[in-house]
């Protein structure tokens, strides 16, 4: 599951980068399935998956499970064989671990206002925690 505002694109383009479509191209030919999962609520998100084949649940409503158990109803998987990568900790990497699925940070692509720098400063604090407490698998 994936992200989409910020994860994958900028909020201001919809025009994804070369190495973007590279690396779906890469995940589709090693058998990966992907399903952006986003709270957003204007047809960029749709759009962009229809035009690459990619499966799209909008309105999610993160941090809440609806749309992670609705992503995982169409692939016939449980939680804990998903994961979702995203850029916000507070509807993200909550809604993930809510859902039960492994939950991956990614950096924001593009700060491009004062109220994502804002949010992305409040999350600093449990970023540097959860860094401290990470656990490794041999």
């Amino acid at each position: 599951m994936l992200d989409f505002d910020n994860t994958m694109l900028p909020y201001t383009s919809k025009i994804p980068t070369r190495e973007l479509l590279t690396w779906l191209d890469g995940m589709k030919r090693g058998g990966i399935e992907l399903c952006v999962v986003s709270n957003s609520k204007k047809a960029k998100a749709a759009g962009f998956c229809k035009a690459h084949n990619i499966a799209c649940i909008t309105h999610s409503k993160k941090p809440g499970r609806r749309g992670i158990r609705r992503c995982l109803a169409r692939f016939g998987a449980e939680p804990q064989e998903a994961a979702l990568a995203g850029d916000q900790i507070f509807t993200d990497v909550l809604g993930a671990n809510r859902a039960g699925s492994l939950s991956i940070l990614v950096k924001p692509i593009h700060l491009h206002n004062i109220w994502l720098k804002l949010r992305h400063a409040a999350e600093q604090p449990f970023i540097f925690l959860a860094r401290k407490r990470r656990i490794t698998k041999p």
